[in-house]
């Protein structure tokens, strides 16, 4: 078989080149996709800092309309079967960070805790600090 019959060698891959097109490519399309990510992870855990305090907010309600008194603190308000378990703070990522807010002074209502804040720093991304939520 002479050779001018076959086919020549040829090394199979990829050029530099190319690959440097795909990886800008892929760099692209991370910067697209990676702060919508972060801000639809920041909704979710917003939207549950919301809700936790929602749910202990009226819990404090509900132990005052059968109590008539505000509770000491959240431990109480799981010991009285008015919330399950205290919850995560989602932004601090722990359960003893929430802030508990005494009663008013005017001495009507006995208690320690009439309101529960987060214990974050920062603010939310409608500018309004964790702690004043």
């Amino acid at each position: 078989m002479s050779k001018a019959g076959m086919h020549p060698h040829r090394n199979s891959g990829f050029t530099l080149i190319e690959l440097i097109v795909v990886l800008a490519i892929i760099g692209l399309l991370a910067s697209i996709v990676a702060p919508r990510y972060v801000r639809t992870v920041d909704n979710a855990r917003e939207a549950s800092l919301r809700t936790s305090l929602n749910v202990m907010r009226d819990a404090i309600d509900k132990y005052v309309g059968d109590k008539g008194r505000y509770p000491d603190s959240l431990d109480e308000l799981v010991n009285q079967g008015y919330i399950r378990q205290i919850p995560e703070d989602p932004v601090t990522g722990r359960r003893d960070s929430w802030q508990m807010l005494p009663p008013p002074v005017d001495g009507r209502v006995n208690g320690k805790m009439a309101d529960v804040r987060s214990g974050a720093a920062g603010k939310g991304q409608n500018g309004v600090p964790f702690a004043s939520w």
